[in-house]
C-alpha cells in the first residue's frame, strides 16, 4: 500500500517537473522567435543623428507610414516647451514662456530624415533623433527624442529640449581615468498647439533611467487637415524656413 502511494507521488512530481520544463521551453522559444529589430542610421552629421531602432514599448506601430517632410515639419512646428517651475519659483517669476521645441533650422535637418525613417520603419520599430550644436557661450545644446505612429496617433517623446550643458569631454586633453559625470538636465514641460489635437500628455521615464521623458500623443491627421502647411521642405521645393 505504501509502495503504491510512493509510486503515485513520484509520478505526480515528474508530471509537475515536466510541465515546468515545457513552460520554460515555450518561453525561451517565444523570446528567440522575436529578436529586437536592428538599428539603421538614416541621417548622421557630426553629433546630429536620426536612426530607426527597436521599440521596447510597442510591436504594433503603424509603420511604414507615408508623411512628407513638409507634413512632418508642420507637426514639429506645433510642439511647445517651457521650463518647469515649482510654486515658489512661479510666485516670484511667474510661469515660464512657451517656446517652439523645434526651431526652423532644426526642422530643416529633422523633417526629411524623419519622413524617410517613417517610410522604412517596421511595426516593431521607432525613430530616434538627437540634435546637438555649440552655442555662442561655448555650451552644448541638445534635443533628444523618439517618434512613432500607432493608428491615428503620433507618439512624440522628448528627454531633452534645447538643454544647455558643458561640452562633451575631449579625452585627448585629459587623463582617461577621469570620471565623466553627466550634468542633470533641466526639467521641462511640453504640449502641442492647437491643443484640441492633443490626445494625451504623459510624464515619466524608465526605471533607473536618469532622463526625463515627456510624451505627446497627437491626432496628427486631423491636425494636418486644420493647420496651415509650412512649405519648403519637400525635395522638389527649395528649402526656405518660414518666419514664426
Amino acid at each position: 500500500m505504501n509502495g503504491s502511494r510512493h509510486s503515485g507521488n513520484s509520478r505526480n512530481l515528474w508530471s509537475v517537473l515536466a510541465l515546468f520544463i515545457l513552460i520554460g521551453l515555450t518561453v525561451i522559444t517565444g523570446c528567440a522567435s522575436q529578436p529586437l529589430a536592428p538599428q539603421k542610421t538614416i541621417y548622421e552629421s557630426g553629433l546630429n543623428t536620426v536612426r530607426v531602432e527597436g521599440d521596447p514599448d510597442s510591436t504594433s506601430n503603424t509603420h511604414p507610414t507615408a508623411l512628407t517632410p513638409t507634413e512632418v515639419g508642420t507637426l514639429l512646428r506645433g510642439v511647445r516647451s517651457w521650463e518647469r517651475r515649482n510654486v515658489i519659483h512661479r510666485l516670484f517669476s511667474g510661469q515660464a514662456d512657451r517656446t517652439r521645441a523645434f526651431r526652423d533650422e532644426e526642422i530643416i535637418v529633422l523633417a526629411p530624415a524623419l519622413s524617410k525613417a517613417l517610410a522604412q520603419a517596421t511595426s516593431a520599430q521607432r525613430i530616434y533623433f538627437h540634435l546637438s550644436h555649440a552655442t555662442d557661450q561655448g555650451d552644448e545644446e541638445t534635443t533628444t527624442g523618439w517618434l512613432s505612429i500607432r493608428g491615428s496617433l503620433l507618439y512624440l517623446s522628448l528627454s531633452e529640449v534645447h538643454d544647455r550643458h558643458g561640452p562633451g569631454p575631449d579625452i585627448g586633453k585629459y587623463d582617461r581615468q577621469m570620471p565623466n559625470v553627466p550634468e542633470a538636465s533641466a526639467s521641462f514641460d511640453v504640449t502641442f498647439e492647437p491643443e484640441e489635437f492633443l490626445a494625451k500628455v504623459s510624464s515619466g521615464g524608465r526605471l533607473l533611467a536618469p532622463d526625463q521623458r515627456e510624451e505627446l500623443q497627437i491626432l496628427y491627421r486631423e491636425a494636418l487637415s486644420a493647420m496651415p502647411i509650412q512649405p519648403g521642405l519637400d525635395q522638389d521645393r527649395k528649402i526656405k524656413p518660414s518666419q514664426p
